[in-house]
């Protein structure tokens, strides 16, 4: 589904922010994401969405070679990709519900499912009472659901999230990575990029540590002291930019 090959990143003429990336993730794979903060996690999550493209090295998507595809290609490889952002990118001119159908719609999908799909699943993010609502009287963890809830509507071949609990508490944490796997159960490819090794450490998915370069650990049913271990074991790369989550 993804796979890349001696990747490597390059913000204009400054130093690599990653370099010699090797990954793979399967089709309805579930991986955690994890690395300090700078280590380069937001930039590899915007390479595998194509809102970044490699400097070097060969990376596929959905099978085709990046490097080798037409431009007018690209839209329908991202329509495949659902994507949960840092910063939620809603807007502001439509209300909840039309934020979180907008991916259905786009679509050209039949407007009575639609609405019955996008409320069921804002009921189910606890946000039902808030579908005429705009985005910008949410606060900042209800804005965070609604992102995810237009990431997941149209149950995309690869869901992408960048910190998607960072402005919830654990409750709501728990319940949103359970829906992270509902959608994975259905065949979708989940990767969530996280700084919350609890929540990593809860539930038993394969983690992926990025320090520059990737090193799958296998499962999380491991102590904090044994992934850091396997950090130090791996290949490192110190290449990141303080802002690069």
């Amino acid at each position: 589904m993804v796979r890349f090959e001696n990747v490597g990143v390059r913000y204009g003429v400054g130093p690599e922010v990653l370099r010699d990336i090797n990954l793979h993730i399967e089709p309805g794979s579930f991986h955690f994401l994890t690395g300090a903060s700078g280590a380069g996690k937001s930039s590899l999550l915007k390479l595998m969405y194509l809102g970044l493209f490699p400097s070097r090295g060969s990376m596929e998507v959905f099978g085709k070679n990046i490097g080798r595809a037409r431009r007018r290609e690209l839209p329908a490889l991202r329509r495949r990709i659902g994507v949960v952002f840092q910063d939620f990118r809603l807007l502001s001119n439509l209300s909840v519900f039309d934020n979180v159908a907008l991916p259905l719609r786009l679509a050209g999908e039949d407007e009575k499912r639609t609405r019955n799909n996008v409320s069921e699943l804002l009921d189910w993010v606890g946000l039902g009472s808030r579908l005429a609502d705009s985005p910008d009287t949410l606060s900042g963890g209800e804005q965070q659901r609604v992102a995810i809830a237009r990431a997941v509507i149209s149950k995309p071949s690869l869901l992408l999230a960048d910190e998607p609990t960072g402005n919830v508490d654990d409750r709501i944490a728990y319940r949103l990575v359970r829906l992270f796997e509902e959608l994975h159960r259905s065949g979708t490819a989940v990767v969530v990029a996280t700084h919350n090794d609890a929540l990593v450490r809860r539930f038993s998915h394969p983690v992926l540590v990025l320090t520059g370069s990737v090193l799958q650990t296998g499962p999380t049913d491991r102590p904090p002291s044994a992934t850091r271990e396997a950090i130090r074991e791996g290949t490192r790369i110190a290449m990141s930019t303080p802002e690069d989550g």
